[in-house]
């Protein structure tokens, strides 16, 4: 099912999967939901992309744990796809960001659910579980650092030479231009040296097809870099919520290190290393993702 949800400021569209009624739109072939579980009684898991993706990213992740009894929810990120795409850099600012992710939990008539980001989306995971404590039930992260741990990385030759791109975002105009150049050429650049699929590269890239959406996308690291230099990004606090890092070993972006959070601001985490997956694991590492993701939720024994 996709509906348009309202945050507070702005509308996010959503792939909502889950066992009951009418959200079964996740169940692949042969797939049953846990036997009793209406939607409303279902875990709510919040599935956040990354850079440059979509909710599609979340596909088989989102199959697999709404089989497994979850009420799952994968929104386009505001200024993609289909979700509004507000003006200006400071429309992406980390508290705009997190504000999405608490009114989009709220709004699914939740107090907490279990947070899951990637890339640009694990970011604002993040910031959520410092700023917005309260509506994170349990956090997963998937290949994107934590935010003091990447500004100290990026202290290093061996992050920034991997980071060059997130610098280009700063120069005016022309970086949203060039990522729509030759049919999106950099941005199928980005997914294929991976083996990332021409199939869901095509749906990453037609979130990306308006000018508005490439503006947003670049608006992020703006906004990021922004905060960071002028000061203006909210105090770091410490998570306590109990955490799940999940790491793709083939990460081309991201140096290994950045895999272990800073354990002074997260005190009760976990890493999973995944050989075998590239910086996209939710799409070419699906199912460990989902694997894990499901034994981190389950109460603990």
């Amino acid at each position: 099912m996709v509906e348009n949800i309202d945050t507070g400021e702005v509308r996010l569209r959503c792939t909502i999967s889950g066992p009951g009624p009418g959200l079964g739109v996740g169940l692949g072939p042969g797939q049953a939901a846990e036997a009793g579980r209406s939607s409303a009684e279902a875990p709510l898991v919040v599935l956040l992309h990354g850079f440059p993706e979509c909710s599609s990213s979340w596909d088989g992740v989102q199959r697999a744990l709404a089989a497994r009894g979850y009420r799952v929810v994968a929104p386009d990120m505001r200024g993609y796809g289909g979700s509004d795409k507000p003006r200006g850099v400071k429309a992406y600012a980390i508290p705009r960001l997190v504000g999405d992710v608490a009114g989009l939990v709220r709004a699914l008539g939740a107090t907490r659910a279990h947070l899951v980001g990637h890339d640009w989306g694990g970011v604002v995971a993040w910031w959520t579980a410092m700023l917005e404590p309260g509506v994170v039930d349990h956090l997963a992260i998937v290949n994107a650092p934590h935010p003091v741990g990447y500004a100290a990385a990026l202290r290093t030759w061996a992050q920034l030479r991997r980071a060059w791109y997130v610098f280009f975002f700063q120069v005016p105009w022309l970086p949203e231009q060039l990522l729509g150049w030759r049919d999106f050429a950099a941005l199928r650049g980005t997914f294929k040296p991976d083996g990332i699929s021409e199939r869901q590269i095509a749906q990453c890239i037609d979130a990306m097809r308006s000018p508005e959406a490439r503006s947003a996308a670049v608006a992020y690291y703006r906004a990021g870099l922004r905060g960071t230099v002028f000061g203006t990004q909210p105090a770091f606090r410490k998570i306590e919520r109990p955490t799940l890092v999940l790491w793709g070993e083939r990460d081309r972006f991201l140096v290994p290190s950045l895999a272990e959070p800073p354990p002074d601001w997260v005190t009760d985490v976990r890493t999973v290393r995944l050989p075998d997956a590239t910086h996209w694991a939710p799409i070419d590492s699906a199912a460990r993702v989902a694997d894990e993701l499901d034994a981190h939720f389950r109460p603990r024994q």
